[in-house]
């Protein structure tokens, strides 16, 4: 069985890291692509209803790339230990559904629509247990800026439980009142920009500590 070398873990290490930061800014910039994108190229109302009705826009296929994307590097991410692991992994499948099974455009769900629903729901209350739970795991002396990230997890994590929760709140008890409103789509914006600096910081954009051997370990 061939060795791996120093200098190969070393960059193993980062590439690692180097995909953690990619699904961090996927996160981040997806609402943002999806709403310019649809404007200025597609002349859709600058903001839509949810992010989810993008699929019915020319940006679909930024929408169900982006969704897949993430879904892969979940898929292959490993953590401290198997629940960890079975977690990316649920997480993973999760955003494959929530791609393939398409919200309505307009009008009552379908059962399409209700299995995107609740597989969006699952994935974010995951990611935000992830952020929450396993990201802020930390050794018995944990470095200065360890504790540093382990804030920007919570409120990361905290985050996005808020707005899914303002989500769904107004989905059951506002939406019929205001059909036009944008509210969600924000909502789910701060979900997705939160889960992705959470990605970031853990890919070591924010507060990295110093030594390879400590970004390698936390």
């Amino acid at each position: 069985m061939q060795k791996i070398s120093g200098d190969d873990h070393s960059n193993l290490t980062f590439s690692y890291l180097a995909l953690r930061k990619a699904v961090g800014w996927i996160g981040i910039l997806l609402p943002f692509v999806l709403m310019l994108g649809g404007h200025l190229i597609f002349k859709e109302d600058i903001t839509l209803k949810n992010i989810s009705v993008y699929y019915y826009t020319g940006m679909r296929n930024v929408f169900v790339g982006s969704l897949c994307a993430i879904s892969l590097f979940l898929f292959f991410y490993k953590g401290y230990d198997k629940w960890d692991n079975r977690m990316g992994s649920l997480a993973g499948f999760l955003a494959l559904i929530t791609a393939f099974f398409p919200t309505v455009k307009e009008g009552p769900y379908d059962w399409q629509a209700h299995v995107h629903f609740y597989s969006a729901a699952c994935l974010f209350v995951i990611l935000s247990g992830i952020s929450l739970f396993l990201f802020t795991k930390k050794a018995a002396y944990p470095t200065s800026r360890k504790l540093k990230r382990n804030r920007i997890y919570i409120i990361c994590g905290s985050l996005m439980i808020a707005s899914l929760l303002a989500a769904e709140i107004f989905i059951i008890f506002f939406d019929d009142v205001h059909p036009n409103s944008t509210f969600v789509f924000w909502a789910e914006t701060v979900t997705l920009v939160s889960f992705g600096v959470s990605w970031l910081t853990k890919g070591g954009t924010l507060y990295p500590d110093k030594k390879d051997s400590d970004i390698a370990k936390n």
